[in-house]
């Protein structure tokens, strides 16, 4: 069996159709698409409605060799969803500390000056020195800190959920690099 349609449902994920797209096995985890923007784009499509879902599908193509090494995609990508989380001032003081630390990291990353926040300040240094941190951090850490930004970000937008989160990941593909300026964007 090759893995195509395994599943049969109304609201394929787009990662889903990504894998497809792209001849791999069918998979939400496309090993095309960077770990961010693949997490953003399952929580997008787990905060949707059927309709939001299939709006997202038009994306699809655009995720498509965005997988790449290093801190500055998966930081941009974080730190665009968890501003967007901490704008909507829809959160707990649990979030808004966990979030802001993601968003401090994040930053650190991209080159400011500011020291990361949240438990970074004990993993950077120690699998720096190894070369893990910057699996660690697309893999592991920067994909759970876009998820949890993208819920808080639906859980807040109430009636325009779908719109707001078809544009943020729209958003995150173009932070990311995979929608170029002046590239024609999908409706």
């Amino acid at each position: 069996m090759n893995g195509y349609g395994k599943v049969q449902r109304p609201d394929p994920c787009v990662m889903e159709l990504v894998s497809r797209l792209a001849r791999e096995p069918w998979t939400d985890r496309p090993a095309c698409v960077h770990p961010v923007l693949s997490s953003v784009a399952r929580a997008a499509h787990d905060h949707s409605s059927s309709a939001g879902r299939r709006g997202l599908l038009p994306l699809a193509p655009r995720f498509i060799d965005t997988c790449s090494a290093g801190f500055e995609a998966s930081a941009r990508v974080v730190a665009l969803c968890v501003s967007t989380a901490l704008a909507s001032g829809e959160l707990t003081g649990d979030e808004r500390r966990r979030l802001a630390a993601a968003h401090q990291t994040a930053m650190h990353l991209l080159g400011s000056r500011d020291s990361p926040g949240g438990a970074a300040r004990w993993w950077l240094p120690v699998l720096s020195p190894l070369k893990w941190s910057e699996p660690f951090y697309r893999t592991v850490v920067a994909t759970e800190q876009a998820a949890e930004a993208v819920a808080v970000t639906a859980r807040a937008a109430s009636g325009d959920r779908d719109v707001r989160l078809r544009q943020l990941v729209k958003q995150c593909l173009s932070a990311h690099g995979a929608l170029r300026p002046g590239a024609p964007t999908p409706s």
